[in-house]
Parts: C-alpha cells; sequence; structure tokens
C-alpha cells in the first residue's frame, strides 16, 4: 500500500472516530437515517470518491474506495452502506451511459445533494435475475415501467434508482428512475436486525414513463452491464464486512484491557489471548485477500471474479466470527446496547446475505476451480 492510501486511511478514520462513531448508536436504537455521518462524509468529499472529476468527483481508485468503506464501516456501518450503495447506484450510469445521462444523475451524487440506489431484488427474485418480474415497455421512444423491487437500501431516501427491468423474453435493461417520476412510491421502512440506519423499503413503478435518455444503453444488455459492476459492489460489500470485523476487534481489546478480574487485566489470561490472536490472524487474511482481488479488478483481469467472491465469502464469514467473539469477550456486557459490539454483530450478519449470498459465492469459486 502507498504512502498516500496510509495518509488516506489515517484521515478517514479520524473523521469516522470523531464524526461518526458517536452518533451510531443513535442511529442505530432509533432506526434513523445518520445525517450527522453524512454531513461529515459530504464535507469531506467522501460521496464522490467513485466519480469521475469531469463529473464532480474525485476519481480516487477501487483501494481508496475499500478503505474509505472499511473505515466508516468500522464505526457505523449503515453509514458506510448509505456511501457505497450510492456509488453502487450510479456504476451502470457511469460504464454505459449516455453523456446526457451522466450529466443529468452523477454531479448531484457526487457532491451528495443527492442520493442513489440500485434495484435488483424483487418479492420472489433474488440471486435469479432471470426471473425478474418487473417490465419495461418501449411506447415510442418512451419507456413504461410496472413492477415492485424489495429489500432497496437507500430508499426512500435516495433521488435516483438504476432499475433493472424485464425488456424481452430473455433480456434485461438498466433504467435511470427519479423518486419523484410519475408512477413512482415506496413501501413501508424494513424493520431489520442490523444496519438500522441505512434506510430500506420496497421500490414500487405503475405505469412509470421513462424517456429515452434515462435508459442505460442498449436496453436489452443490461444483464451484461450489471455483471460487469458486480466485481466491484462485491469488493465494497468484503470492505465494508472487514471494517465491522476491525471496529469489534479493536472494542474487544480496548475492553479486555481494561476490565480487570482476579487482580489483573483479562487481557493477560491465556484463553482470551488465543481469542484475540485467532480475531487478528481472520483480519488480516480477509484484508490481504480482499486487496489481492481489488488489484486484479483495477487491472482488468479475468481472474478477479473468482478472486472477489472468494474475498467476499471471507471478509464476511469473518467479520460475522470475529463480531461474536469480541461479544463474548464482553462478557454479559456484550450482550447490552451500553457497548457497540452488540449492534456491530447485527450488523455483521447482512454481509453473508446480501450482494450474492456466501452459497452463491462458494458456487462462483468452484465454477472458476472446475472451468465450468
Amino acid at each position: 500500500m502507498s504512502i498516500e492510501h496510509r495518509e488516506f486511511r489515517a484521515s478517514v478514520r479520524k473523521l469516522a472516530q470523531t464524526k461518526i462513531a458517536p452518533h451510531a448508536a443513535d442511529v442505530d436504537d432509533k432506526e434513523r437515517f445518520p445525517s450527522e455521518s453524512w454531513a461529515a462524509l459530504c464535507s469531506n468529499d467522501l460521496p464522490g470518491l467513485a466519480h469521475p472529476e469531469s463529473l464532480g468527483g474525485s476519481g480516487a481508485d477501487l483501494l481508496s474506495q475499500v478503505i474509505a468503506v472499511e473505515e466508516v464501516a468500522a464505526s457505523c456501518a449503515s453509514s458506510a452502506l448509505v456511501m457505497l450503495v450510492n456509488w453502487a447506484g450510479t456504476s451502470t450510469v457511469l460504464s454505459q451511459g449516455s453523456n446526457e445521462l451522466k450529466q443529468l444523475v452523477v454531479p448531484g451524487v457526487a457532491s451528495g445533494s443527492a442520493g442513489a440506489a440500485w434495484c435488483m431484488t424483487e418479492p420472489r427474485v433474488g440471486s435469479d435475475l432471470s426471473a425478474i418480474a418487473t417490465t419495461a415497455v418501449q411506447d415510442g421512444s418512451d419507456w413504461i415501467l410496472n413492477g415492485q423491487k424489495r429489500f432497496i437500501s437507500n430508499a426512500p431516501w435516495a433521488d435516483w434508482y438504476a432499475v433493472l427491468a424485464k425488456t424481452g423474453d430473455k433480456s434485461l435493461g438498466v433504467f435511470i428512475v427519479h423518486k419523484d417520476d410519475d408512477g413512482v412510491s415506496f413501501g413501508a421502512p424494513e424493520k431489520k436486525m442490523g444496519m438500522r440506519g441505512s434506510p430500506t423499503a420496497d421500490v414500487v413503478l405503475d405505469g412509470c414513463r421513462l424517456p429515452a435518455v434515462r435508459v442505460v444503453n442498449d436496453p436489452y444488455r443490461g444483464f451484461r452491464y450489471i455483471s460487469a459492476e458486480l466485481n466491484v459492489s462485491r469488493a465494497l460489500i468484503a470492505a465494508q464486512a472487514l471494517g465491522i470485523a476491525q471496529g469489534a476487534f479493536d472494542a474487544a481489546v480496548s475492553y479486555t484491557t481494561n476490565r480487570d478480574q482476579f487482580g489483573q487485566p483479562i487481557s493477560r489470561f491465556q484463553l482470551l489471548r488465543g481469542m484475540v490472536a485467532d480475531m487478528a490472524v481472520k483480519i488480516e487474511s480477509a484484508r490481504s485477500l480482499l486487496y489481492d482481488a481489488v488489484h486484479l479488478i483495477q487491472d482488468g483481469d479475468p481472474a478477479a471474479r473468482a478472486k472477489v467472491a472468494m474475498a467476499k465469502l471471507l471478509c464476511s464469514d469473518n467479520a460475522m466470527s470475529v463480531a461474536t467473539d469480541a461479544l463474548q469477550l464482553h462478557g454479559g456486557y456484550g450482550y447490552v446496547r451500553d457497548y457497540p459490539v452488540e449492534r456491530m454483530m447485527r450488523d455483521a450478519k447482512i454481509t453473508q446475505i446480501y450482494e450474492g449470498t456466501n452459497q452463491i459465492q462458494r458456487l462462483l469459486i468452484a465454477k472458476s476451480v472446475y472451468g465450468k
């Protein structure tokens, strides 16, 4: 890692610990949008990391994005999710959209004045995107969308929604919907186990008419477009999981250093030290695998697909393990909300599920091993 990346990590960590962490418990408890965190992120130009300078962003490389997500997630996973979903929601616009569409959507998202979201999942569709029921039918130069998207992060807070819709028997397109478009409505906020500061709701499309400019390139090649973006989004979710693990680990080390039993800090107990050592190995091994995957993605290496699946799998499984052990090391105090590890364990669970369940990641990895 370069000196610049190390300095960037230090700056984001300081921001997260001073401006984001103090509000994380209240955000979780009240299940509210992390407004203080978002203001801090915007004031430090972090929402624009994934966007080019020509569109108001900073054009940072993927490793910088991963580092930012890690450090923010270590303090508040919900805040990190809001930020990375904004990037995911604009990814196909950046890679495939027309200049007019980019100018319409990206500058506001890059500045943080507008939000974005990505809409794939449906009530009966999770991993099997071929079963998508939302339709987009052409009417002159316009397109009319009908359907329901489920578990949409950043809804209804976001302004822009990249919607994957069926355009033919075996074709999908990506369409950019604005929350104020006619025919757009939102379901009730989901009551979630974790990530409670990240707004999540259904997005309902009822005869939503869009002009041609809102179509991302070829409306029959949307599956190809989103497949090309999954490497990056999975790397970011892996980074979020890794950040949660690091935050839980740091909390456990601090607690065990300052908690005395039998006349000495419990950090001196041998069984406890063995647990902490295992946690440290899980974090560092996951980080190494993730950064390796990031370099492959940045190099355009075809091996990146399998490697990032490995990273997403390992980072999220290890995050769940580390957060659970961190709670255990707090004893009874870990089970109450006075300490952050309880929240971190709940937050960690979803990283094993979204952006492709870890069972799906294992199938992708096995396919790369066997070649089919």
